[in-house]
């Protein structure tokens, strides 16, 4: 988000990613109009913010800009009723994305007095913990969550993100084979592990 525009990688996740095979040429024509239109004054933010969720496609540094733009106008503000609440969240993760942290924890206390219990938003705040570099008060915040719910695929994963950023390549393979034991059918994590054992040079568990 603004400040910098620097990415924290470890952030990006929140189940918003999608590779650009998976969008039609069609839709990335449409997105790239509306971009252009949004961008030069022309209308359409919140149309543009609608498609990019539905495409399911990074635009951080827009979808920051736009968005940011609709929350800070009351009348725009009151216009999208309950998908006011859509995106705030939607905001607060290109916040993470762009380190606007002030623009993501704003976004994120709306959410918790609209939704105090809400564990949707208590993701949030831990992936903000993250994002700012907070690692044991997120996985503190993560191991909560999952206390909750130990099948939260993304919550897991987050876990398995920071022991990797923290350069904990054992723990890594810890939580990914805790993971797989219950998430067996995913791909990515099979592969996630293999890479790990690669870099130890440990052959025989990567094979």
């Amino acid at each position: 988000a603004r400040k910098g525009l620097s990415t924290n990688r470890s952030t990006r996740f929140v189940g918003t990613k999608q590779s650009r095979e998976m969008v039609t040429k069609t839709e990335e024509t449409k997105l790239n109009q509306l971009e252009n239109q949004v961008d030069n004054g022309g209308g359409g933010a919140w149309e543009y913010l609608s498609l990019v969720r539905k495409l399911k496609v990074r635009r951080s540094e827009q979808v920051l800009k736009h968005g940011s733009s609709i929350l800070s106008d009351s009348g725009k503000r009151s216009a999208l009723g309950p998908d006011v609440w859509t995106l705030n969240e939607q905001v607060a993760i290109a916040a993470m994305d762009c380190q606007c942290f002030d623009v993501a924890q704003n976004c994120i206390k709306a959410l918790q007095k609209k939704f105090p219990e809400s564990k949707r938003v208590g993701r949030l705040e831990a992936l903000l913990l993250e994002a700012k570099g907070l690692w044991g008060e997120a996985e503190e915040a993560y191991s909560s969550l999952l206390e909750d719910n130990p099948l939260d695929q993304a919550i897991h994963k987050r876990r398995v993100a920071i022991s990797k950023a923290l350069g904990k390549p054992s723990l890594a393979i810890e939580l990914l084979n805790k993971y797989l034991e219950l998430f067996m059918a995913d791909h990515d994590a099979w592969r996630q592990l293999a890479e790990i054992y690669l870099s130890l040079q440990m052959y025989k568990q990567a094979a």
